[in-house]
Parts: structure tokens; sequence; C-alpha cells
């Protein structure tokens, strides 16, 4: 084997990229817009569309029990991702069908995007990161860096798509969403059986057996009952949210199953202890960070001031289209083995047209006197970008001298961060009076620290797990995971519908557990008070738990579970 084939990356690395990086713009520019189209299109209560957006995105992270399960058994990481990818885009498509319906009709058709949008991730999201893994032999040094470079990808289409989507009318946004899937896609469908090969030549992901009736009819059977679930209240006329049943449920019964296994040892009953124990402090962390596609957003669009003077003038916007073409025909070339005079010419091809369009008056100056609420979804992935290298480095400075925090202290950081930014933004809102705003810095700074405590919590997730977790009980741990995350997010959901005001600022207090919330610096103290004593008793406990995980040094692979 050559030396560039052991230390730099096969081509099916980069072809993955590709496809999560559309993947994932359609996810988040979907969630961007969300919550604000079902307030201002669907004129939803704010109380509504949070436990909406909650369900929506607790059950986004079920699924993939039931995508990774029919893949392994039948479907394969292939065939799972191409169903997963057209679900999805399908799904996107529905959400600009309500859209345009608007308040009249509009719901029906959020519900089948909705179910057709979570059934698809639960194929595609388990499957795609899988892969990843099987381009490389055993134990190869690379694998790291390859899941940095995967990760990239993610935070890359997180970055543009609240950008693009958020930018446009919400029926366009939800469209300009399922076309950026259609283009993952079909990326997938052309490139599969060229680049999804390992490097001894083995074709990768592809189908174990038929599907048999019992498994589709589950296939089915799952999508009626997501659908029934997502439209329970509005068929029966109730309040009862069974999703929160359900989810809420099976986090109970998860622990109680796992140990009324009577072969478990001590050792595995302790690391199995700590598995649950940080998997429930979880649920705190990502229910305050989750806030961003939620009450954050709701926030900046009614209590940030947002006005701001971007001008991009047309030439400067040519320009960078003529670069990124030039880098895309790179791409291109690569992708379709095209020669370097074919590369050339679609090259100069689409420069020309760009410049000719701009001299034609059909590219102008871009102007932008308010800064969308939806962009700032784009601070936390454009830090990430900026950010990760420098924990990477952080902690890899800290274990050389054996300082470097274990993962629950991590755990705890991340919690405390997230106190903090809380704590910045309940400053600037502390007497805020009716149609005052604040500075949209105090919302950019929150995000920003909100991203370092997810850098110190995130890449723990699904590593720890998979080092913990008794081989025979692994995929019911990582079940576990998946469910406290699914839990953390309805959480998210169930908080957002506590912030006061609504659209005028002037609707009713709310409450939890008899904390009365009147006004916007209550509400975001909830989240400083949650997250801070979550912190703490998860720092005292921390050198409790290390004991239990019976390994001085858990190393993990870098990666956002995102």
């Amino acid at each position: 084997m050559s030396e560039q084939v052991k230390t730099g990356h096969p081509k099916g690395l980069y072809f993955l990229f590709f496809t999560e990086m559309w993947e994932r713009f359609s996810y988040y520019g979907m969630r961007a817009i969300f919550i604000l189209f079902m307030t201002k299109v669907l004129l939803m209560k704010d109380a509504d569309a949070s436990e909406i957006y909650g369900s929506y995105t607790g059950l986004v992270y079920l699924t993939p029990l039931l995508g990774g399960y029919l893949c392994d058994k039948f479907l394969g990481n292939r065939r799972s991702i191409l169903i997963g990818g057209l679900l999805m885009a399908i799904g996107q498509f529905f959400m600009f069908f309500s859209a345009s319906a608007g308040a009249n009709g509009g719901v029906s058709l959020m519900w089948m995007g909705l179910t057709a949008i979570i059934i698809g991730n639960g194929f595609f999201k388990p499957n795609i990161s899988t892969m990843v893994g099987q381009l490389y032999p055993a134990n190869d040094r690379r694998i790291d860096s390859a899941f940095t470079i995967f990760y990239m990808g993610i935070n890359l289409g997180a970055f543009f798509s609240p950008l693009v989507c958020g930018s446009m009318d919400f029926k366009w946004g939800f469209l300009a969403a399922g076309i950026g899937m259609l283009i993952g896609l079909v990326a997938f469908i052309l490139g599969q059986k060229k680049y999804l090969i390992s490097e001894d030549g083995k074709h990768i992901g592809l189908p174990v057996k038929k599907l048999d009736a019992k498994s589709i009819g589950m296939i089915i059977g799952s999508i009626a009952i997501i659908f029934f679930m997502l439209n329970f209240k509005q068929m029966f006329k109730s309040d009862l949210d069974i999703i929160s049943y359900f989810i809420y449920g099976a986090m109970v019964a998860m622990p109680v199953l796992i140990f009324s296994d009577k072969s478990l040892s001590k050792i595995e009953i302790q690391r199995i202890t700590v598995i649950f124990i940080l998997a429930f402090f979880v649920i705190f962390f990502w229910g305050a960070f989750e806030q961003a596609g939620a009450s954050l957003t709701l926030f900046a669009d009614r209590q940030v001031d947002r006005q701001i003077k971007i001008v991009i003038p047309a030439w400067l916007i040519v320009g960078s289209g003529v670069v990124t073409m030039f880098y895309l025909s790179k791409g291109l070339q690569w992708f379709f083995n095209w020669t370097s005079k074919i590369r050339y010419v679609v090259f100069g091809i689409v420069s020309a047209l760009l410049i000719v369009f701009m001299f034609t008056g059909h590219i102008e100056d871009f102007m932008k006197n308010e800064f969308p609420a939806s962009w700032f979804q784009s601070v936390n992935p454009l830090a990430v970008i900026l950010l990760a290298p420098l924990f990477s480095i952080l902690w890899d400075f800290l274990y050389k001298f054996k300082a470097e925090p274990s993962s629950p202290k991590k755990m705890a950081i991340g919690l405390g961060l997230v106190a903090l930014g809380y704590v910045i933004i309940a400053i600037a809102v502390k007497g805020l009076g009716l149609g005052e705003k604040v500075s949209m810095w105090w919302l950019i700074a929150l995000y920003v620290i909100h991203t370092m405590g997810e850098l110190c919590l995130s890449p723990i997730g699904l590593s720890m797990v998979s080092k913990l977790a008794p081989l025979r009980l692994s995929s019911l741990m990582m079940g576990t995971w998946f469910l406290a995350n699914a839990a953390a997010n309805k959480f998210a959901g169930t908080l957002s519908a506590l912030i006061p005001g609504g659209e005028d600022g002037t609707g009713p207090a709310t409450s939890f557990l008899g904390f009365q919330i009147t006004n916007l610096y209550e509400f975001f103290v909830l989240f400083i008070i949650m997250s801070g004593v979550a912190a703490a008793i998860l720092f005292v406990l921390s050198s409790w738990l290390e004991k239990r995980m019976h390994n001085d040094h858990v190393e993990v692979i870098p990666e956002l579970d995102r």
C-alpha cells in the first residue's frame, strides 16, 4: 500500500461529506424557520408552537433506533440513506405546500411533512456516519481525523442553511431545504457505486437481505403511529400530550429493563449506572441549549434590535460566485471524471453568465436593513468551526500534563457555560420595558458561550457509551443515549412554552414547578438555576462517577452529536 493511501483519505469520505452537508442544510434550514412559521403563518400560540417543536425534534432522535435496526437486518446503509433522503425531501415539499396553504389547511399538510422528515431522518442519520468508519481498516489511526472532516460537513450545512432559508418567504425557505436534500440525494445515487468502496476493494453498505413482511409492517406502523401522535391533539381536541408520556415513559422503563438483567456483573452495573446518570444530566444541557430553535428564536424576532445596514456590491457577489465556481468545477471534475478541458469550459461558461447578469442588472447589490431572526442560528455552527480546533489543542495540552478533565467534569463545565450564557442574556433583558429591545450582540454572545459548552459536552456522547456499555448491551445502551437526547429536545419544547408575553408582549404569565414567570428576565433566570444547579451537582458527583467508570482515561472520537 502506498504512502499516499496510508496518510491520505479515500475519496468516499469527501463523497459522504458532501451528502451529509446537504442533508444538514435541509434539516437546519427548516429548523431555523419552523417556529416562526407556526406562529406567523399558521397563527399558533407560542406555547402550542413550542410543544410541537419539542415533539418534532424529540422524535427525530428516536427514529434512528428503528432505522438502525432495519439497516442492520435488511436494508444496508446505502438503501437506508436513499429511503431516508427521499422521505425527508418529500417532507420538506409538504412543508412548502403547508406554507402555501397558510392557516386554512396548512396544519394537516404540516403533520404529513413532519412525519416524513422524522421517519426519513431515522433511516438517514445513523447510517451515513456509520459508513465513514467502514471506509477504513479496523483500528486505522486516520479514523479520528476522518470524523473531524466529516463533522465539518455537518457544520458547513448548518451554517449556510439559515442564511439561505431564512432570507426568503417561509414557503420558499422550505422549498430551498427540500431542493438541498435532493441535491445530496442525487449526488449519492450517482456516486455510491464508485466511491463507497473500502481500501481493500469491498463495496460497503450493501443490502443485507430483502425486507420481510414483518419489517415492512413495522415501517408502515411506525409512520402511522408518529402521524397519529403528532396529530392527536387536533384530532381529539385534547390537551393530552401523548408524545411526552411516550418519551418520558421510555426513559423510566429503560433502566428498569436493563437492570433486570441478572447476568450483569458488579462492574457492569456501575458502568451502566454512570451512563444513566450522565444521560439524565444531558437532558438539562440540551433542554437549555435547544432553546436556540424555539424560545430564543421568538425572542430574537420580537425583543432584539436587528436593525443593521448590510450592503454587498454586485461585483463582490459575482466575484465570490466565480471563485466558488472555480472550486466547484474542481469538485465536479473529480466526481464525474471530467477532463481538464471540460472543467474549464464549464467554469468559463458559468463565470461569463455571472458577469453578463451583473452588467444586465439581473444581479444587483444585496442590501439588508434588518438581520433576520433565523440568521442567529448560523452563529453556533460558525463558532464550532472556529473554536473546535482550539478546544482540541486545549484538551491535548492538558492531557500532556495529566490535567485533562474527565468526561463527567467536562459535562459539568458544559452545563456551567450554558448557565453563563443565560446570565449574559438575563442581564440584557432586566428591566426591559414593553416595546424595548436589546442589542443583537447580547444574543450572539449567548450563542458563542453555549457553543463553548457544547464543545465540552457533545464530543463525549456516543463514544463514551460505546466504551462503558457491556458489548452484549451496546445497542440497547446506544438507544438509551438517543432516548435521552429525545427527552431533552421534548423538554426544550416544554420549557420554550413558558416564554411570557406573546407576539405583542402582553400575554399571560406562566409558571414552572411553582416558579412564576412574568417577564423575560424571570424566564431566563429559570435556565440559569436549572443549568447552574445541574452543573454544581454533577461536578460534586464527578469523582464518584469516575471511580465507577473503571477507566483512568477515556479517549473519545471528536464528534458533534447533532
